[in-house]
């Protein structure tokens, strides 16, 4: 085990696309539990899109990271030294312990976690908050019922994947929207979506529109919108009579150094009776145990499959974190912590 804490912190607010000058590896003393609290070693780190608005000082909800503070994320490790009945030594764990070795909190700030068979590191992903995100955001928000067109953004994601498998098994036409052909055969032919558009084929907004009206000859009931910008732009006209549009994610936007311009795109909205609502995981958070139980059946069961794009070092975050950003990533983008 190491003997020192290794933490990356917020170096500087980027302007634009984060650079290696945003972050900062620090080396401190591994910290001690105090009454009541649990010590984890993490061994997994989750890298999500949400963290580049933590980078930004402004009003969201939550609060934004501070200058020298650890960049916040989700980790997975295991229990070495604990002061509290409700976990012992060995005890795996979920917490949001940030960009670093080892973790404190009480049980409050973590969840014991058994995947059984399956990867530990779902639990960040499919089993985890990406998953909760899927589930809750077409079957609650998206209100997807059976017959339903779905049509969900950054479709190989770790959000977007999860989504579309899940619309499948709840009788859907599913239309994927990706980035790379590599991307579109692996929803198409190995997640089971009945089509997939590569938006980088196209050359502007009426081009990924018409693309979309060929894969979706009768209109979308649900769009879960993972990119927002044009892509958003292409989708809106083709949304049917009181169609469901969930705003999880707007991973377009999040470098940009100027608002970017768009059409106003709200009379389809008006004309349509459609309705539009952001997605935020955490509102669903007791229910937890629900979302969690069908996934993890679904996992097993070969319902639902999961990919990895797997950064091994914790030094190395910084590199793929900015991969993802540019949506280098193939998969639920996590870090490989620890080297055993």
């Amino acid at each position: 085990m190491r003997n020192s804490n290794r933490r990356i912190v917020l170096a500087e607010r980027p302007v634009g696309m984060p650079d290696e000058t945003t972050f900062r590896l620090e080396e401190n003393p591994i910290p001690e539990p105090g009454p009541g609290e649990i010590l984890m070693r993490a061994d997994w780190l989750s890298l999500d899109p949400y963290m580049r608005g933590r980078m930004i000082d402004t009003p969201s909800y939550v609060p934004p990271v501070q200058i020298g503070e650890v960049m916040v994320g989700a980790t997975v490790g295991e229990v070495i030294k604990s002061n509290n009945p409700a976990f012992k030594e060995g005890d795996w764990v979920e917490g949001r312990f940030g960009w670093q070795d080892f973790g404190i909190g009480g049980p409050a700030d973590m969840r014991k976690i058994d995947t059984g068979d399956l990867p530990k590191s779902l639990a960040l992903g499919t089993l985890g908050m990406p998953g909760n995100t899927a589930y809750f955001g077409l079957l609650d928000v998206g209100e997807a019922r059976v017959g339903d067109t779905v049509v969900v953004s950054a479709a190989s994601g770790a959000v977007g994947a999860v989504v579309g498998q899940i619309a499948k098994a709840s009788g859907c036409h599913v239309v994927g929207i990706a980035g790379s052909q590599e991307k579109i055969d692996y929803v198409t032919k190995e997640l089971g979506f009945d089509a997939c558009i590569n938006y980088k084929d196209c050359a502007d907004t009426n081009a990924l529109t018409k693309a979309l009206n060929d894969a979706c000859p009768d209109g979308i009931d649900v769009f879960f919108d993972n990119v927002g910008g044009w892509v958003f732009d292409a989708v809106l006209p083709l949304i049917n009579i009181r169609a469901r549009v969930v705003i999880c994610g707007m991973i377009s936007q999040y470098n940009l150094t100027a608002p970017e311009m768009a059409p106003r795109t709200t009379r389809h909205f008006l004309v349509k009776r459609a309705k539009m609502q952001g997605l935020i995981v955490f509102d669903f958070e007791s229910r937890y145990p629900e979302s969690l139980e069908r996934l993890t059946r679904w996992v097993k069961n070969g319902d639902i499959k999961y990919k990895e794009d797997i950064t091994t070092g914790l030094e190395n975050a910084p590199a793929g974190f900015t991969r993802l950003m540019e949506g280098k990533n193939f998969g639920k983008a996590v870090v490989k912590i620890t080297s055993d």
